[in-house]
């Protein structure tokens, strides 16, 4: 049976396959810190979300006091409030290369992925040309992963979640190739993910929320 949620429980506006979206859905599940889930449609949005963050990108956390609409800002809030299974890399040696690492793949390895997935929106033929490109980034985490199991160590942190979710969105794209590229660390790191409980519980489908709609709690318990 689901508990009721409380009535400052924050709102999440979100979007089942969007990787930003997932990323913070992933850090509100291991932190524990429930919120009312509004799934949206990405072709409808609802007044609601843009009077709350008019850029009307996904995810979006109304808080009592503010407002975020950051997917990395999301994860660290919610890690910052609950941090059950020691994701959270802050004021360790490895920060600011867990950062890195993130920062590497939203600003340089995310428009090769939009490229080669929806060439048609940048008139181009196909986007092998940016597959490749993308390919260069997807050694390089191979090679890490070559290393250590994980992105920063032998355990499952942050970063990890904030990564996967495009990998997976590029892998999606043509899964036979990329299933056949030399990227053994890589391919299993991925399938870890894909085969984790956890994951199973933020990809959950959840109905198109309205106003008046009953309040469905995320995580749910």
């Amino acid at each position: 049976m689901k508990a009721l949620l409380p009535q400052d429980a924050p709102i999440l506006y979100s979007f089942r396959r969007c990787p930003y979206a997932m990323r913070a859905r992933l850090a509100l599940l291991v932190s524990g810190v429930r919120c009312e889930m509004r799934e949206i449609t990405l072709a409808h949005k609802p007044d609601q979300m843009l009077q709350a963050s008019p850029k009307g990108t996904v995810p979006v956390l109304v808080l009592k006091d503010r407002v975020l609409d950051e997917s990395l800002d999301i994860m660290h809030w919610a890690l910052h409030q609950n941090d059950p299974q020691g994701w959270s890399t802050a004021g360790l040696a490895i920060d600011q290369e867990a950062h890195a690492w993130v920062q590497t793949i939203d600003d340089e390895f995310k428009p090769c992925l939009d490229r080669y997935k929806y060439p048609d929106r940048y008139q181009l033929r196909h986007g092998l040309d940016d597959r490749e490109k993308g390919s260069f980034y997807l050694d390089q985490l191979n090679s890490k992963l070559l290393q250590t199991h994980f992105l920063m160590g032998e355990k499952w942190c942050w970063a990890d979640a904030a990564i996967a979710p495009f990998v997976r969105q590029f892998a999606r794209t043509d899964r036979t190739w990329f299933d056949a590229q030399p990227w053994t660390a890589l391919h299993n790191w991925l399938t870890q993910f894909e085969n984790s409980s956890d994951f199973g519980m933020v990809m959950q489908r959840y109905k198109i929320w309205f106003e008046g709609a009953k309040p469905i709690a995320f995580p749910v318990k």
